[in-house]
């Protein structure tokens, strides 16, 4: 394993981890309008899932040695709901692949496994929240 690159890997996907808590939590503390208010409570809950998943990356980049970033990747709020929901999928989206990139140094080692198999973790719930997303925005 790669513990440099690994780390550097981590802690790019750390920076959108960051993103990711607040962007939920001000999307799900923000959007108003009565048709969306359902809406708002399940991005709560995915705040709180991110939030998780943030503790995750944290520990794993301690556990190799590294320092966690503090860096936040850039932020953006609409008081538009449909538009909150599409930043979230195209974000969210972006954050899949930059924790797919993660896994490609971790090597072959038993704890490279173990990195991998969190990162994948992370990947399909993510995917799951994209997914639930997309549904929320499309019409019938």
């Amino acid at each position: 394993m790669d513990v440099e690159d690994v780390i550097d890997e981590l802690n790019t996907a750390l920076s959108h981890q960051h993103r990711s808590v607040l962007q939920y939590t001000a999307a799900s503390g923000s959007l108003f309008g009565l048709e969306v208010q359902g809406v708002s409570e399940k991005l709560w809950g995915f705040a709180q899932s991110e939030l998780h998943d943030l503790r995750r990356l944290v520990e794993k980049i301690s556990a190799l040695g590294g320092d966690p970033t503090t860096e936040v990747a850039p932020l953006r709020w609409t008081p538009d709901p449909a538009e909150a929901v599409d930043f979230l999928v195209e974000t969210e989206s972006e954050m899949v692949d930059i924790l797919k990139a993660a896994i490609a140094p971790t090597g072959q080692e038993g704890r490279s496994e173990a990195i991998e198999h969190v990162l994948e973790h992370l990947i399909m719930r993510k995917q799951e929240q994209v997914d639930w997303l997309l549904r929320a925005r499309r019409t019938p």
